[in-house]
């Protein structure tokens, strides 16, 4: 059965002025879409022709985990963003987060320098290890949490893509507009 590219769960215009309808065109319309066309074209006759995107991803490798661990990752993004969201967390991420990091602003801070570290391309998450635990980790290229044993809450793509049309290479201006977007309501739903 073949993957089908997830609908954005809000309007190409709803992240408008932090993220663009071009913005939006280009990442989810091409660049997502050509990652799952080539799952797709890839596991035609394999044995992961029924199996699901996560599955995919935790069971491949080379070029077919690099466009299916990129479509996960792009598809996850979407859901961290939300255009009535932003603000701050509340309930068990608000204790979690204040209680590993101080309070949201020190995450924030700690996410940022993470973000602006990448040489490169490559992914910031917030993830939750087995014990609980919150933490900041990075991921270069295709990499993503879901090989480990962490469970990702949140996400920003730091891919060029994601804001040169916005932001042309200001990156930083670009998590500005990241933190007035994120749905914490996504990110609690995935603690374990």
């Amino acid at each position: 059965m073949p993957l089908e590219l997830p609908e954005l769960p809000y309007s190409r215009t709803a992240l408008q002025p932090h993220i663009s309808a071009e913005t939006l065109d280009l990442h989810h319309g091409r660049h997502h879409r050509g990652y799952v066309d080539t799952v797709n074209a890839r596991i035609v006759g394999t044995e992961l022709a029924e199996a699901t995107l996560e599955e995919i991803v935790q069971h491949s490798q080379g070029s077919l985990f690099n466009a299916a661990a990129q479509a996960w990752n792009h598809g996850f993004f979407w859901q961290c963003l939300h255009p009535r969201a932003g603000g701050e967390p509340h309930g068990a991420l608000a204790e979690l987060i204040n209680r590993q990091f101080g309070d949201v602003q020190k995450l924030r801070e700690e996410f940022n320098r993470a973000a602006l570290a990448i040489f490169g391309s490559g992914w910031v998450w917030l993830v939750q290890h087995p014990d609980g635990k919150l933490a900041v980790v990075t991921t270069r290229n295709a990499n993503t949490p879901l090989t480990g044993d962490s469970r990702p809450l949140l996400v920003c793509d730091v891919w060029e893509h994601a804001y040169y049309t916005d932001y042309q290479n200001d990156r930083a201006r670009y998590l500005q507009g990241f933190w007035k977007l994120v749905n914490w309501d996504f990110a609690a739903a995935q603690l374990q």
